[in-house]
């Protein structure tokens, strides 16, 4: 009430300390020094204080208190964080150990990152959700930078344009059909090369000068898998990037589709993943040529085979099972591994272009028909391999720029000999976010303080923080030191709160 009269927090500090020096200070003063501190901190961070208009009436707005000039952000709670734990109990149901079938599925669901709807279906829980959105942003860049548009088109597709390409019995029962209630057949998109093209088609102004044309789209996707396995390596619902290029030759074409593949290099190279891009088949969607993007693992459903003397390398589909030397520099030896697709490029010259008439005008003001390419990227499946590929068994190493949080502070145990400093993690999560701007929404506190920070520590490696810091003994030195372990490189170090704040500073967000 006094603040919402006017009295500031240094009268209100100071009219509360008088009335306690004119009451029992004796008996009171030990308290106070233990208490105060917390009570003044308490205030600073839950106070909520009216603004004064211009006109000096006082508003109902709430607003945030500062301390120092410095916005106090909520803290990011680890026991706020939806993961329940029922959901990552899956080594005691025998069923479901059974379907562990490989590192990330079963990482993914022991932390509460996924779990099983249906066969093939999967809950994306919040802090996949968090990955995943990181992943769509860097995609968005990499795509955006080469000319992409995004757009998003109907997943509800109409049997009559995929009878028109024939690919309505060409794709069997890879398709998820259905009818409506007017007896009309559609299917759930697994790939919209048909419905793109009948978009750009319907566009009869398109000039040569607005080519090459990029449009993508980040959607859910849908296949009848007869026999999904590898949690979200192999699904019937997933997320795909798909993009498709219009362009007025060729030639031209050629040069997009190079593009394109320079772009998924930059993309996984940003993400420290290794890929390797390969000759491939072009399959039901079609075309002449054809390139795989595989990310070399030993749980991958598809054998590559790569020439140890020159850049040769293909999907064993694609070279005679007879050829044992390499057919480009016809020395080198191919050498057979396995590998994960996640990505996938095709030019398609004019073999949708044709059939729904997707042209434009060229120079001489004559209708020509449009080279088409498409390319696409699987961004639950680049998600799943990546932790396939970098986890330990014990625990999920996250791309850098994917995990979900950066940094988890962890307090001591609550009534621990060093209980005391359990108010500097939480200011050291501000503190952070302060003076690190990136790490804005990126640092956590495990406040499960019941626990002990062994368990937490564990909890932590399980989950895959890049960063831990816990907040220990040390703190309680002349200059405060902070244990910092960093995941990735499996490295302890103690840190003062100067030297954390340096070695944060080069985290890379997105």
């Amino acid at each position: 009430m006094l603040m919402a009269l006017g009295t500031s927090r240094a009268q209100l500090s100071a009219l509360i300390s008088a009335v306690l020096r004119s009451t029992c200070w004796s008996v009171m003063e030990p308290v106070v020094h233990q208490v105060w501190p917390r009570v003044l901190q308490h205030l600073r961070r839950t106070l909520t204080l009216p603004q004064r208009s211009h006109s000096g009436c006082v508003e109902n707005n709430a607003v945030t208190a500062t301390t120092h000039s410095r916005p106090i952000r909520p803290t990011l709670l680890v026991s706020r964080l939806y993961q329940p734990s029922n959901l990552r109990d899956v080594g005691q149901d025998s069923r479901l150990q059974g379907e562990m079938t490989c590192k990330s599925q079963r990482l993914m669901q022991q932390a509460g990152l996924i779990h099983p709807s249906n066969p093939g279906c999967y809950y994306y829980l919040p802090a996949t959700v968090r990955s995943m959105e990181k992943l769509v942003r860097v995609i968005d860049q990499e795509m955006q930078a080469i000319g992409g548009q995004k757009l998003d088109m109907p997943s509800l597709c109409s049997a009559d344009l995929w009878k028109t390409s024939e690919r309505w019995d060409l794709m069997g029962k890879e398709l998820f059909r259905l009818k409506d209630r007017h007896e009309g057949d559609y299917c759930l998109g697994p790939t919209h090369e048909e419905a793109v093209t009948t978009l750009v088609a319907h566009q009869a102004t398109l000039s040569y000068r607005q080519l090459p044309l990029l449009l993508y789209q980040i959607t859910r996707k849908f296949r009848d898998e007869p026999k999904p396995k590898f949690g979200l390596l192999r699904g019937r619902e997933f997320y795909m990037k798909d993009m498709y290029s219009f362009d007025v030759s060729e030639e031209a074409a050629y040069e997009t589709y190079e593009s394109v593949c320079q772009a998924y290099t930059r993309l996984f190279a940003r993400l420290g993943l290794h890929c390797v891009q390969v000759q491939a088949d072009t399959g039901n969607i079609g075309g002449t040529l054809s390139h795989e993007f595989q990310l070399p693992a030993d749980i991958g459903e598809d054998r590559l085979l790569v020439c140890g003397n020159c850049s040769f390398s293909a999907n064993v589909e694609t070279v005679s099972s007879e050829i044992t030397d390499c057919p480009h520099c016809k020395t080198g030896t191919l050498v057979e591994s396995k590998g994960i697709e996640v990505g996938h490029t095709f030019y398609l010259g004019k073999k949708y272009s044709q059939i729904f008439n997707a042209s434009f005008s060229n120079a001489q003001n004559k209708p020509c028909v449009a080279e088409m390419g498409c390319y696409g990227l699987g961004v639950t499946r680049i998600l799943a391999a990546a932790l396939e590929v970098m986890s330990t068994e014990e625990g999920i190493r996250w791309p850098g720029l994917l995990a979900p949080y950066q940094v988890c502070v962890l307090p001591p145990k609550k009534g621990s000999k060093v209980d005391g400093v359990a108010a500097l993690a939480d200011d050291l999560v501000h503190t952070l976010e302060k003076a690190v701007p990136c790490l804005r929404g990126e640092v956590v506190l495990d406040d499960r303080t019941q626990m002990t920070v062994g368990k937490r520590l564990k909890d932590a490696n399980i989950l895959g923080y890049p960063y831990v810091i816990v907040v220990g003994k040390g703190a309680l030195e002349g200059t405060p030191r902070f244990e910092m372990i960093c995941q990735q490189t499996d490295e302890t170090m103690f840190l003062s709160k100067e030297g954390l704040i340096d070695l944060l500073g080069g985290v890379e967000t997105v």
